[in-house]
């Protein structure tokens, strides 16, 4: 009987990784034996710790990863280099500033989260548990481990790590949409949406796997990537494999045709949620996409080209259009954020360094823009009137028609989310303009110049309803607004879900929180006001730090693209 050889694991490079997934796991004793009237704060400083730390052990890795070109860890099955660190640093520093949404209490001392989320939408139970002020810190440990799974998805040179690390980074995402304290059934529909075509998608991607397998007779990418090289009579397998691998890191990146979870996720996902798996879940998708095209397939671009080709296309093309139409202003960066993987994918197409380096810094950019411009979301609130005739702070105002007039009550704010705005549509001296600039250039100098005009004039049409957003804000008078005057249902838009009864514009708690059947619609006490709620201001110092990095990367992007030029080389 031969002895057994224990593996060499190279524990230094996975450092970044290991902290938040312990810190993951120590959340979930902390549930278990800390007190209820202190979790909150445990549960925040041990979240943001934990990413402030695997921030600091990328920056402890960089120079080594930048000298020597990154290590195989785990006999290969995950590699450290360059482009791992660069999406792990990214997914770091946007799980840090999703905490920052996560953890304010914006409306009465309420965080976004329901105090039950087991409980059934309008029972008494869940009336109880809302009037004992109860608290979901299940919410940090969740964010963790979702941050863990994004942190090894692009790291993964194994498509059986691959497999694991997308359930691990999706299971928590689908039980965190569920949970919004308001709009309960909207959200517990998102959930269940989510789960399902996620579970379909992974299914594909599996079964992809396998035929994967069948073909080269191993998970490694390198593996595949030399068997592709020498013709053995089952091309067939490779090619379904590879289509049905490629299908599930689109659904992830919400590309065409695997995008219509996007818009009704994000908007019945409490908002937090929704700007943490819009950043985060783009850039680990992004990366793990990077890797299998210019890793595990790179001999068969001319067949997967064309694939690329058709879904960067119509990707642009449909969330463009799509976004035009729009009145929910939650479902209107759904599906920009829609347009923008297809802008992503011009730079993958391109299948050269530069490629790697602009998709790198795309992600970083939009990731900056898109934590602040949903974190701004979160803030601005209907108000109504209490009881006792004082103002009281209700839920989102994410009808667009309600932002009419911001501008003007609410400067500071509007100029914020004017800048974001302005960065999602690629205007100068913002980070997304160079972002789009990399990306499109990349693809020119790759000889997809058809891909990139496809992509400007994208662009130049989704300005259309980001400067719509604008004029709102800042030159129409609330009363003008569309769709303001003789709403007989506030809140019921042709994006709502009829059957969920939306915060109601009055001075009343939405029915759902009241024990009322979700069917019934309130009756209106007073017009609300838009308002903008600081709360305790951790979303502002986000929001801060979003504005202020989309500025930065606008302004002065060379020691970003220098540092990230310098170590984008992906090891086989």
């Amino acid at each position: 009987m031969s002895g057994f050889t224990a593996p060499e694991i190279a524990w230094g490079p996975m450092t970044p990784l290991l902290v938040v997934l312990l810190a993951a796991v120590v959340g979930v004793l902390v549930e278990a034996f800390v007190p209820a009237a202190r979790r909150r704060t445990v549960q925040l400083v041990l979240t943001l710790g934990a990413l402030a730390g695997a921030l600091l052990a990328v920056a402890a890795l960089w120079s080594d990863v930048e000298r020597t070109g990154g290590t195989d860890v785990l006999s290969g099955s995950l590699v450290v280099d360059g482009p791992t660190l660069v999406l792990q640093a990214t997914i770091a520093l946007l799980a840090l500033l999703s905490t920052l949404l996560f953890a304010d209490r914006v409306a009465g001392g309420e965080d976004a989260f329901a105090p039950s989320a087991a409980a059934v939408p309008g029972s008494d139970y869940e009336e109880l548990a809302r009037r004992k002020g109860l608290r979901q810190t299940e919410v940090y440990p969740l964010l963790l481990f979702a941050t863990g799974g994004m942190m090894l998805f692009p790291a993964t040179t194994d498509l059986l790590t691959l497999f694991v690390a997308l359930e691990v980074l999706s299971l928590p995402l689908y039980l965190l949409s569920g949970m919004g304290r308001r709009r309960r059934l909207l959200s517990q529909e998102a959930s269940m949406k989510y789960f399902l075509l996620g579970a379909f998608v992974s299914a594909l991607m599996l079964f992809g796997i396998g035929l994967l397998y069948g073909y080269a007779g191993s998970l490694r990418y390198a593996d595949i990537a030399a068997a592709t090289t020498t013709p053995n009579g089952m091309e067939g397998l490779l090619v379904v494999g590879a289509l049905l691998l490629l299908a599930g890191l689109f659904f992830k990146v919400g590309a065409v045709p695997f995008h219509m979870w996007t818009p009704d996720v994000y908007q019945g996902a409490p908002t937090p949620v929704t700007a943490f798996m819009a950043a985060c879940t783009k850039v680990a998708a992004f990366g793990a996409l990077l890797r299998v095209v210019y890793g595990m397939l790179p001999t068969m671009a001319w067949d997967l080209e064309v694939v690329l080709w058709i879904v960067a296309i119509v990707t642009m093309v449909v969330g463009t259009v799509a976004a035009l139409v729009q009145t929910d202003v939650k479902r209107l960066l759904a599906y920009s954020s829609i347009a923008h993987a297809g802008f992503v994918l011009t730079g993958i197409v391109a299948l050269d360094e530069a490629g790697i380096t602009a998709v790198l810094f795309y992600l970083l950019a939009y990731g900056a823009t898109t934590v602040g411009a949903f974190g701004l979301v979160s803030l601005v609130r209907e108000q109504g009137t209490g009881d006792d005739d004082g103002p009281v702070v209700l839920g989102e105002a994410t009808r667009l028609s309600q932002w009419a007039g911001l501008g003007r009550s609410h400067p500071v704010a509007a100029v914020t989310f004017t800048l974001f705005l302005l960065s999602f549509a690629g205007i100068p001296l913002t980070a997304g303009f160079v972002g789009k600039f990399a990306v499109f250039s990349a693809a020119v100098e790759g000889g997809a110049w058809q891909l990139a005009l496809v992509g400007v004039l994208a662009s130049a049409a989704a300005a259309f309803f980001y400067v719509r957003i604008i004029v709102l804000m800042f030159f129409t008078d609330p009363q003008e607004a569309p769709g303001v005057a003789g709403e007989t249902a506030p809140g019921l838009t042709s994006d709502a879900t009829p059957d969920v009864a939306p915060e109601p514009a009055t001075g009343v708690e939405p029915v759902e929180t009241l024990g009322v059947p979700s069917v019934a619609v309130a009756e209106p006490v007073r017009a609300a006001r838009t308002t903008v709620a600081a709360g305790e201001g951790l979303t502002v110092v986000a929001v801060g730090i979003c504005a202020v990095l989309t500025v930065v990367l606008g302004v002065a992007p060379s020691p970003v693209l220098d540092a990230i030029a310098s170590v984008a080389l992906l090891l086989p």
